[in-house]
């Protein structure tokens, strides 16, 4: 049976303790996300309260950090999501993500809206990718891909 969580309380304490897990067995997203059998910007979103994991991954998550039965269900449970405790992030890596969309969101905006029309970019029917490249110029670029479903807007 599905279940809900009307308080992101329980979800943000199995994060801390799941990345507690992690640290102390000294394993990476990667490492998780193959014991889930799902994508690694799933598996940390789910670990980290803002997804739910099927059964079976979680089951597995649950093991590979040496988590109790209780925690394997409540990763199946689904989060209240965006939960973050400050409106505007304060973490540097939280807060550039914030900043480009205070630069770019209107770009973003009129130029999604003047390739696909009137509509939004689906968060639900997502995939969402990190990837590390050597920059000409020297030292590395980070390479971040948003892969959302275009869903548009329905008169009625």
């Amino acid at each position: 049976m599905v279940h809900a969580q009307f308080d992101s309380t329980a979800r943000e304490a199995l994060a801390a303790k799941a990345v507690e897990a992690k640290t102390v067995k000294n394993l990476s997203w990667r490492q998780i996300a193959d014991a889930s059998g799902l994508s690694v910007a799933f598996t940390t979103a789910a670990v980290l309260g803002q997804h739910p994991l099927p059964e079976e991954s979680a089951k597995a998550v649950a093991e590979l950090l040496g988590l109790d039965d209780d925690a394997a269900m409540l990763l199946q449970t689904i989060p209240v999501r965006g939960s973050m405790p400050n409106r505007i992030p304060t973490d540097p890596t939280m807060y550039r993500f914030y900043e480009m969309l205070q630069v770019y969101g209107t770009t973003l905006k009129a130029l999604v809206h003047e390739e696909f029309g009137d509509g939004i970019i689906s968060a639900i029917n997502f995939r969402l990718d990190v990837k590390k490249v050597a920059d000409p110029e020297g030292g590395e670029r980070a390479v971040i891909t948003l892969d959302g479903k275009y869903l548009p807007t329905k008169p009625f």
